[in-house]
C-alpha cells in the first residue's frame, strides 16, 4: 500500500506542523509575522516538494511503531554492553563473519529501516540489500532477496537470522502492513 497526497494543498501535514514548529523555534518568536511566515512557509515547502517525492507505505500500526523503536533502543544499549565486553574481555577469539538474511519486506522504507536497525546495533552492520526495490521495476522476479550483515562474533547463524526475522522484520512487516 502506497501513500498518496490526501490533501492537494497540505500533502504532508505532520511535516507542515514540524515545519511550523521549527520556524518559530528558530526565530525564538511567536509574533504574528512569525506565525504567519512560518505557517505560509509549512504549507508551500510540503506543497512545491510533493511531486518529487516518492510514495511511500503508511504506519498503520503507530502503536506498535512505538514498541518496536523501545525495543531497538533497548537492543542497542544491549549490544553496546555485550561488544565492550568482547572487545575488552579476556577472550580476543572474534568470529567475524557475513550472513545472508533472506527479506520478506518488499517497499525501500522498511528495507531500509530494517537495514539501519541492524546498523546501529553494535556487532552488525548492514552490507548490501540485494535487490534493491527500485530494480524490481524492471519486471523481473529476484530468485532471492536479502539483506547481507556483517557480524562482529557469530555463534549461531540461523538463530541470527531467526532473531532478526523475528524481533526487527516481522512488526515491521506489521506496522507497515507490506
Amino acid at each position: 500500500m502506497r501513500v498518496e497526497a490526501r490533501f492537494r494543498w497540505l500533502p504532508t501535514p505532520f511535516r507542515s506542523l514540524m515545519l511550523f514548529v521549527v520556524w518559530l523555534l528558530l526565530n525564538n518568536s511567536v509574533s504574528a509575522g512569525h506565525i504567519v511566515l512560518g505557517a505560509v512557509l509549512a504549507i508551500v515547502i510540503p506543497w512545491v516538494i510533493s511531486p518529487f517525492r516518492d510514495p511511500q507505505p503508511l504506519i498503520l500500526r503507530p502503536g506498535l511503531a512505538v514498541k518496536q523503536l523501545a525495543i531497538v533502543l533497548f537492543d542497542i544499549i544491549t549490544a553496546n554492553v555485550q561488544v565492550a565486553a568482547l572487545i575488552l574481555g579476556p577472550n580476543k577469539r572474534l568470529n567475524p563473519a557475513f550472513v545472508k538474511v533472506p527479506l520478506d519486506l518488499t517497499e525501500a522504507m522498511p528495507i531500509t529501516i530494517l537495514a539501519s536497525t541492524v546498523s546501529l546495533t553494535p556487532g552488525t552492520v548492514s552490507a548490501e540489500v540485494y535487490p534493491w526495490p527500485e530494480a524490481l521495476a524492471t519486471g523481473e522476479e529476484p530468485t532471492e532477496r536479502y539483506l547481507l550483515i556483517h557480524v562482529l562474533d557469530l555463534k549461531d547463524e540461523a538463530e541470527l537470522i531467526a532473531t532478526i526475522k523475528s524481533r526487527y522484520e516481522a512488526p515491521l512487516k506489521e506496522i507497515f502492513q507490506c
